[in-house]
């Protein structure tokens, strides 16, 4: 199979599996979990499957300091930057409203790119934003009106940090297998997380047994497989075609939102989610890539 059709694969079962974790937290939360103990959780046990797998299959783990340094970056600093300006949005507007401001991070993304890994956006690419950006509109169906400025600063924040994330970890994947990247991500991130639970005293272990379960289904599919195969859709595809395509993330979440807790999509609704979708198609379709991506796609 053609490696970028891989690529495409690789980053959908990556935005469908981060896509359904808002439902596997609702579950988490009925049980008494708090938020920042499904997150340190999340990625505590992360780390110790993926540091398990590479113990068994990678013989070398050699790193070197300035990519151990971007590691930390990511992982300890811009993944709880991102999170705690979106969970802070919150407070200020809806939910909806948020995670509409929020997928405003492919844009973020093209300029870095352009910028940082001179990955010229094409006119296909630019297009592909503006229908991804206008149907999320239409499917969060949200309103402007007495718009919250701290909140969607907060939350264009957030999209801003993970830009910064995703343009990060698309110039690491060149230099260190995306299993490797995605261990230390973890790991650095509930260092982290550890840190803020700690100093914030929200981090709780007496919530009920049951909730153990959707936070394993956090761990495994909305952590493990979901970071690991955007890491390895990110490296064949690059930084801005990644962006694009994980926008189906909030569709996954609204659809299993429908079928679990009986929500109703109404008509706009369904013809902006079938808008996200097309977006994405003409991001995929569209293969005219740098020479130096092409080098990479063959190797």
């Amino acid at each position: 199979m053609n490696p970028y059709y891989i690529g495409v694969v690789l980053v959908l079962i990556s935005a469908a599996s981060f896509g359904v974790m808002p439902i596997f937290a609702i579950y988490a939360y009925q049980g008494q979990a708090t938020v920042t103990t499904v997150l340190f959780l999340r990625f505590a046990l992360a780390t110790i499957m993926f540091f398990s797998y590479i113990a068994v299959k990678v013989k070398n783990l050699a790193i070197t300091r300035s990519c151990l340094w971007s590691l930390i970056l990511m992982g300890g600093v811009l993944y709880t930057l991102q999170s705690n300006l979106y969970f802070f949005a919150v407070k200020h507007i809806p939910a909806s409203l948020v995670a509409l401001l929020f997928y405003a991070y492919p844009v973020f993304v093209a300029v870095l790119a352009s910028v940082v890994d001179k990955e010229r956006p094409t006119q296909n690419t630019l297009t592909a934003i503006l229908m991804a950006l206008t149907g999320l509109t239409m499917v969060l169906g949200t309103s402007l009106a007495g718009l919250n400025v701290l909140g969607a600063l907060l939350a264009l924040g957030a999209a801003a940090v993970y830009s910064i994330y995703i343009v990060l970890g698309n110039r690491l994947v060149k230099d260190i297998p995306p299993v490797i990247t995605s261990a230390f991500v973890s790991l650095f991130a509930s260092f982290s997380l550890l840190l803020v639970g700690l100093m914030s005293r929200q981090l709780v272990f007496d919530f009920a047994g049951y909730a153990w379960w959707p936070i394993l289904g956090i761990v495994v599919f909305s952590t493990v497989i979901a970071i690991f195969t955007f890491f390895r859709g990110l490296e064949l595809l690059g930084s801005t075609r990644a962006a694009i395509l994980s926008m189906i993330e909030p569709l996954v979440t609204i659809v299993f939102s429908t079928v679990l807790f009986h929500d109703r999509l109404t008509a706009l609704q369904w013809a902006g989610g079938l808008l996200v979708l097309t977006g994405a198609f003409l991001a995929v379709t569209n293969q005219k890539q740098p020479a130096h991506e092409l080098g990479r796609l063959r190797g």
